[in-house]
């Protein structure tokens, strides 16, 4: 008898009722109730439900932490993890979901959420299989992550113990199924505060000495010398860019205060640092190059922080063959895929656990033209399922 797999027009719609509940970053909770109801529906028992307490370790006001379910084994073997986050951005507020044709696309001027809804809906639908079908399988671990749009927090914070220590992870959060992304770059994110000194910008410009000339003088400098927007430099490469600037209160005062945010790229931990020593270096020297009359001059305080490591899995290891192994019993053509984003996998790995990345369906994500593949996302969600058929075998 065939083993029962998943129900595909089941599978599209619980897309729809997912892609309809909001849960902005930080703002999770009514998802997670969502995907708790379902759950416990289809037979999860509460038990093997919880939610930790990383958003206490999250420097944001979180309405909760990362939803964890525990599935036991019915056959033994090593736990696996199936994971995805739950937060969307801030251009999907309002959004209304509706099909056209093979597709799901917003209604009105809105991103849809697909990112990563098909995510929360596939790792869904994978449970609800195995459960109401009795299917067998090894010890699982779902993980719905929490603020992963604004810098990877829930897989940033969670613990492996609250894991269960899994063998080998499957992150849902990219299109294309049939790539499994292995590594992806890493980043800092960094924060400048230029003081300078205020001055009468009619009467005595030259007491003062402007925060906005040495913002402008230090990124022109970082441009001169390479390190801004693509950086290509002895074999590797890097990006940088300059996120946001403010400052100024008035046309006629010489501006006191800027502050800049902005952020470094790269797939090499060296060059990454590398990128964010020039950066720094080219405000200091421009905080020191502009002086007033007195030949004082401006300072910077600059903050950075490692938003995530850069990570790369080896083509031979074990989640890496059971992801191809899964495509090809489905007669897909899988490949793998380094990108240039940041995932929950770059922490995920980073403490331990093998983690791929694969697609769902969804599409230029954080624009008005995010669309989800509904094709893409039932080969998604038969993968998941042909991942745990393998591990039993």
């Amino acid at each position: 008898m065939p083993t029962p797999t998943i129900d595909p027009a089941q599978a599209e719609q619980t897309l729809l009722d997912l892609l309809a509940v909001p849960g902005l970053s930080g703002c999770e909770r009514q998802i997670a109730d969502a995907l708790i109801q379902r759950l416990t529906d289809a037979g999860c028992d509460p038990a093997w439900i919880m939610e930790d307490d990383a958003h206490t370790r999250i420097p944001h006001d979180f309405e909760m932490g990362n939803l964890i379910v525990k599935l036991p084994g019915t056959v033994s073997g090593p736990r696996l993890m199936f994971s995805g986050h739950m937060d969307t951005v801030p251009l999907v507020r309002g959004s209304i979901p509706k099909r056209d044709g093979r597709r799901i696309v917003p209604e009105g001027h809105t991103a849809l959420g697909a990112d990563n809804r098909t995510a929360c809906a596939a790792i869904l639908t994978l449970a609800e299989t195995l459960l109401k079908n009795n299917l067998p399988h090894p010890p699982i671990t779902l993980l719905f992550t929490v603020g992963e749009e604004i810098g990877l927090w829930g897989a940033k914070e969670v613990r492996m113990d609250d894991l269960g220590h899994p063998a080998m992870g499957f992150n849902i959060d990219s299109g294309d199924p049939e790539l499994a992304i292995i590594g992806a770059i890493g980043a800092h994110r960094w924060q400048i505060d230029i003081t300078g000194i205020s001055a009468h910008a009619g009467v005595h410009p030259e007491h003062g000495v402007s925060a906005a000339l040495i913002a402008a003088r230090a990124i022109a400098d970082i441009a001169a010398k390479g390190y801004f927007g693509l950086i290509q430099k002895d074999g590797k490469t890097g990006t940088s860019n300059i996120g946001s600037i403010q400052g100024g209160e008035a046309s006629n005062q010489v501006t006191d205060a800027v502050h800049v945010t902005g952020e470094s790229r790269s797939h090499h931990p060296d060059f990454l640092r590398e990128i964010t020593d020039t950066i720094q270096e080219c405000f200091e020297q421009a905080a020191s190059s502009v002086t007033n009359h007195l030949g004082k001059a401006g300072k910077i305080t600059f903050h950075r922080q490692e938003d995530y490591h850069a990570f790369r899995i080896s083509e031979t290891a074990p989640v890496v063959e059971a992801t191809l192994q899964a495509l090809k019993q489905l007669g897909r053509n899988g490949k793998t895929h380094i990108t240039n984003g940041g995932l929950d996998a770059n922490f995920l790995n980073v403490k331990g656990i093998p983690t791929v990345t694969l697609g769902a369906g969804q599409h230029n994500p954080h624009t008005v033209d995010e669309y989800a593949d509904l094709d893409e996302y039932l080969c998604c969600c038969t993968v998941l399922q042909q991942i745990v058929t393998d591990a039993v075998r």
